[in-house]
């Protein structure tokens, strides 16, 4: 599972004229399930999320976490993340889920961080054709891979 994270002032996704999904300070998560990630990878990387420490405390040092700031999470599921590029100029998503893996894994990641103690959680739709706007905070953006805790 692989997380594109960005600390936001605020995060909205739209599908067509209605927006299914927006939150304030927070972090937007960029989510992309591989096929060979389990549930396990789904809790370890929530975990990880929740508590990663990149808002500033009082002395300017990033050093609080979501829960410290009252931040949301806004998730949009990615599998382009999982693009194989080693061949060629057009990737290839081999690497990533097929829906009726990926869709209960994308879904039990959102109910790991509501576990951890996040809220809100909000959500982009599945498979729609999304778009996200976002106001990057500093910018901050973290690259997140669970292989590295298997």
């Amino acid at each position: 599972m692989k997380a594109v994270i960005q600390r936001v002032s605020s995060a909205r996704v739209r599908v067509g004229e209605r927006t299914v999904g927006e939150i304030g300070k927070g972090f937007l998560v960029l989510l992309g399930v591989a096929g060979d990630d389990t549930g396990r990878d789904a809790d370890i990387l929530a975990a990880k999320t929740a508590r990663l420490r990149v808002f500033e405390d009082g002395d300017g040092k990033m050093n609080l976490s979501l829960g410290d700031v009252g931040g949301g999470v806004l998730c949009v599921s990615q599998f382009t993340l999982l693009a194989d590029v080693k061949k060629g100029n057009r990737p290839s998503f081999t690497p990533a889920a097929a829906p009726e893996t990926a869709i209960p894994l994308y879904e039990r990641y959102m109910d790991a961080l509501k576990k951890e103690g996040v809220s809100p959680v909000a959500h982009g739709e599945f498979g729609a054709d999304m778009q996200v706007s976002l106001v990057n905070d500093g910018p901050v953006t973290i690259l997140y891979d669970s292989e590295i805790w298997r």
